[in-house]
């Protein structure tokens, strides 16, 4: 007896050919078939639940990917638009930002290569970008502006082979490099006496932070600063810890991202390590006679720190690092009202107001002018020596002495005014070169009266304007 068959969904009967036999229709396809509608329909109807999930995973999928893709998407940092860069090659990372110049109280051509760097906008940090793009690299510079200023690389906008970031370096970053200059801190006491918990411990203070660091890439750099805290909402004890917190934080996010891809590491460290030295002048094996609880211990304390987080990285992990200790420094760019002594001098005699002389004016510096810096911390990374490395200048002034040299210099009336000395200011301070001059090749050049009227130049200009009278010859 021959099978009955229903097609529900049909209408009419079954097709039979020619002599009464059932010959069966071709299946259509599911996006052909006539009754596709239908069926979405009753998708919707039964697995309503299982719709609104796709739908949302769908909008959500759109709406992360679109930044990813979309040409708009740029990091702005004053007129200039930087593209994100979600990934980057290999780098050499440089940390140098405003960069640590010590402080007082009162080449054949090579490959292009990238070097990124935080705290490039500052001081230091700015003239290191200046010789690294010089020399061939490409450079990219991570600084968080609490000391940086984007005038000081303004020069470079443009260049393909230069790239800034902000950011702050007690934040990971994760970059590829292959050296890293690290120079994030502030190192003027008006700042990290502010904030000097900025300078080193992990502790969330809601400030605004400030920190940059430097890396290379096949020759590109990599500069970066964090300093202390924002003026805004920190108080000096805060300001203290944030200069800690960048000497620890800062350089241990530093270190983990070096051991990560293999990069060799520069800390640039200061004098202060020294203290008040009852050693004179300085060696690098002298140990140093710190006070660790003043005021300024924020930064000699964390410096030393630093110091010893980047020796136990070389000794546990094998990494390749470079320390150098940075006696005072100055030069074009410095920051005007930082406090230090030869920029308040500077100022002071410009602005035609008594130079300031703490205590009795006895206490001795060393200063270096910053191109000569700069090139010994090429040679110091560049090189095949650990260090630690004193990088200074052992011609040592008075402060006596350094405001008749700024008396001749820029005004031969301007008087002098002596006040009370600051907490914990070191009597004397003269770095023994003798090492960086036998394993570097390197010794400054630069003498503090060839020195200081390029610097007055600089000054006198961001002080009146581009057009205020200069008498300075450099």
């Amino acid at each position: 007896m021959a099978s009955e068959l229903t097609y529900r969904g049909h209408d009419g009967s079954p097709s039979r050919e020619e002599g009464g036999t059932y010959t069966a229709k071709a299946q259509k396809g599911w996006l052909l078939s006539a009754s596709y509608t239908r069926r979405v329909g009753l998708l919707l109807q039964d697995q309503r639940f299982l719709c609104v999930l796709l739908g949302i995973a769908l909008a959500s999928t759109v709406f992360l990917a679109a930044p990813l893709f979309s040409p708009s998407s740029t990091s702005t940092v004053g007129t200039v638009h930087l593209p994100r860069r979600p990934a980057y090659g290999r780098w050499d990372p440089l940390d140098c930002g405003g960069g640590d110049r010590g402080e007082d109280s009162a080449g054949a051509e090579e490959e292009d290569d990238e070097d990124p760097g935080d705290g490039g906008a500052g001081f230091v940090g700015s003239h290191l970008v200046d010789q690294l793009i010089g020399r061939g690299h490409s450079v990219i510079v991570v600084d968080n502006f609490f000391t940086g200023r984007k005038e000081n690389l303004a020069q470079h906008f443009g260049n393909p082979r230069f790239e800034l970031i902000r950011h702050d370096v007690v934040e990971p970053l994760l970059l590829e490099v292959d050296q890293i200059y690290h120079l994030a801190c502030p190192a003027s006491p008006v700042h990290y006496k502010f904030n000097p918990l900025r300078p080193s411990y992990p502790f969330n203070l809601h400030e605004d932070s400030s920190s940059s660091s430097a890396f290379l890439r096949e020759g590109v750099f990599f500069l970066g600063f964090s300093p202390a805290a924002s003026f805004l909402t920190s108080t000096p004890a805060t300001a203290a810890v944030a200069a800690h917190k960048t000497n620890v934080v800062g350089t241990l996010n530093m270190l983990g991202l070096a051991k990560r891809v293999g990069a060799r590491f520069l800390l640039t460290s200061t004098s202060e390590v020294y203290g008040d030295p009852l050693q004179h002048p300085q060696v690098e094996t002298y140990w140093g006679n710190v006070n660790p609880i003043g005021v300024r211990s924020c930064y000699d304390e964390g410096k030393r720190t630093a110091e010893t987080l980047t020796m136990d990285y070389h000794r546990a992990a094998a990494l390749e690092v470079r320390i150098a200790r940075i006696f005072n420094t100055y030069g074009p760019r410095m920051c005007i009202d930082d406090g230090r002594v030869v920029s308040n001098f500077v100022a002071q005699a410009l602005r035609k107001e008594p130079l300031t002389v703490y205590g009795d004016g006895k206490q001795t510096r060393s200063f270096q002018y910053v191109s000569d810096l700069v090139q010994g911390l090429i040679k110091l990374m560049e090189g095949e020596h650990v260090g630690p490395f004193n990088l200074g200048n052992p011609g040592e002034f008075t402060m006596l002495e350094l405001a008749q040299v700024v008396q001749e210099t820029i005004d031969p009336n301007a008087k002098i005014e002596f006040r009370r000395n600051t907490e914990d200011d070191p009597h004397k301070r003269k770095p023994d070169i003798a090492k960086a001059k036998e394993l570097l090749g390197w010794e400054p050049t630069v003498t503090l009266r060839r020195g200081l009227p390029l610097m007055v130049s600089d000054f006198r200009r961001r002080i009146f304007g581009d057009h205020a009278g200069d008498g300075t010859t450099a």
